[in-house]
């Protein structure tokens, strides 16, 4: 059966039966394509708005299935996309015609708790990686929700719950396998092939496929979490005093918020607050942002640390439904950026959008702009747009509304972003802007290390 493919340059070619045959002889895995059984679910990432049909899907069991996927594609120019978790937004866990490196059945995790690593494929999710590390009372910092792809969070920086704390995914990364897109095979680490472990650090999946990570562990236990919500008539009131409140954090906390919908339906405001330390400590800590105003719910309290990574999982994170965002990273939070926000939720065009704030402090901003491929060093705000909806024929509505809030938020904002929340269609010059300081040594690494952009479906470099 000849496939029709799409090559790097955007033309067609053909893959006929001695194609595939010659890369399903090469796999410990299995090759999928559009006849099999297995393809509609092989090719569906996390954002149910992303339909694309690759027109092959390497299924890989291992790090040699990976090297003997990238030869394949690289001999026949095909296009590339790669897939850990799948949880990308702009879908580049997927693509049109290419080839799809598919890395979800790489679900090896080895945990050790004397020397408090933990060794993890490029399959595993947050929430894999928490149930086996929490049984030895370990965490590592990993996002703020549990149905993250590790790695893929990792490469563009890493913020998570414990970032305060315990720095950035990044900065808790002792080494990586990596295969490059000359096909070899990697170790990347302070003293191995250290200038690629440098790129990774921050820079995307530009460099190649992260085969395997070996993280640090830091004890965590119970925690402290939850949120306390307020009505819309006090939401300008409460991000007001958010942006003061996040000023006075020990690195222990961790304080967010948003505005979103109720499960009753109605527009609210939310602080979303987390401790990782003593319980009591952080009662003291919080303190202040849970006597603020007048809430109708307060619903903080202590907690499993892996309860804590799901609290925002549903609705907010799903797997399969809809949705399309906009973002940036700002060092302020404006009183006309608060009205701005608060006029824009009274018209929320879906029930699950919202506008969230995530505080990046502490640990975290202690590392050197130019010590990781990671640049915003200093304390700021990952400030996200998030439009969310359930039914494919709504898009264009919902896409509509957060285009249309993004115009009137975007004067207030930086024109940087976390690399691992840009959209799809973020302008290139912000791409380049969100990497900062670093832009001009990862463009090199990327020509030595890729040379032909085998690697582009990604918050991409170039070169």
């Amino acid at each position: 059966m000849a496939l029709d493919a799409v090559t790097l340059d955007g033309s067609r070619t053909t893959l006929d039966d001695g194609d595939l045959a010659d890369l399903r002889g090469r796999l410990r895995g299995q090759l999928v394509v559009s006849a099999d059984p297995q393809y509609e679910n092989a090719r569906r990432v996390w954002n149910g708005n992303v339909d694309r049909r690759p027109a092959l899907v390497a299924r890989c069991a291992g790090a040699a299935d990976v090297q003997q996927a990238v030869s394949f594609a690289r001999s026949r120019n095909l296009l590339v996309s790669v897939r850990g978790g799948g949880h990308s937004a702009p879908g580049h866990g997927t693509n049109d015609g290419g080839l799809v490196i598919d890395l979800s059945p790489m679900k090896g995790i080895r945990v050790d708790p004397i020397q408090r690593t933990a060794i993890v494929q490029g399959g595993v999710l947050w929430r894999e990686l928490d149930h086996e590390t929490q049984a030895h009372g370990l965490a590592t910092t990993g996002g703020t929700v549990s149905n993250t792809g590790v790695i893929g969070l990792t490469l563009g920086g890493g913020l998570g719950w414990l970032m305060g704390k315990h720095g950035l995914a990044v900065d808790n990364l002792v080494s990586a396998d990596v295969v490059t897109a000359d096909g070899s095979f990697r170790k990347a680490s302070a003293s191995d092939d250290a200038e690629l472990f440098w790129a990774l650090r921050g820079g995307g999946g530009n460099f190649g496929v992260v085969t395997a990570a070996e993280y640090r562990l830091h004890p965590v236990t119970e925690v402290l979490g939850g949120l306390v919500i307020y009505p819309l008539d006090q939401a300008r009131e409460v991000l007001r005093f958010y942006r003061d409140f996040c000023r006075t954090l020990p690195d222990e906390a961790e304080a967010y918020a948003a505005v979103l919908t109720a499960p009753q339906g109605m527009p609210v405001a939310a602080l979303i607050l987390g401790y990782n330390g003593p319980v009591a400590d952080g009662e003291r800590v919080l303190a202040p942002a849970r006597r603020f105003g007048k809430p109708i719910a307060d619903v903080v309290g202590p907690m499993p640390y892996g309860a804590r990574q799901r609290l925002l999982d549903e609705p907010n994170a799903t797997h399969g439904i809809h949705r399309y965002w906009r973002s940036a990273l700002t060092e302020q939070i404006p009183d006309a950026l608060i009205d701005t926000i608060v006029a824009s939720a009274a018209s929320f065009s879906s029930p699950m959008s919202a506008f969230i704030f995530f505080y990046m402090h502490g640990a975290a901003t202690r590392v050197a702009p130019t010590a990781t491929a990671f640049a915003p060093r200093k304390p700021l705000w990952d400030f996200d747009a998030i439009g969310q909806w359930a039914e494919g024929r709504e898009s264009a509505t919902h896409i509509g509304w957060v285009r249309s809030c993004w115009g009137e938020l975007e004067p207030h904002l930086q024109g940087t972003a976390y690399v691992n929340h840009l959209a799809a269609d973020d302008r290139p010059e912000k791409v380049r802007a969100s990497f900062g300081e670093n832009y001009g040594r990862l463009r090199a690494l990327k020509a030595k290390y890729d040379p032909t952009n085998l690697f582009r479906l990604n918050a991409n470099i170039g070169i």
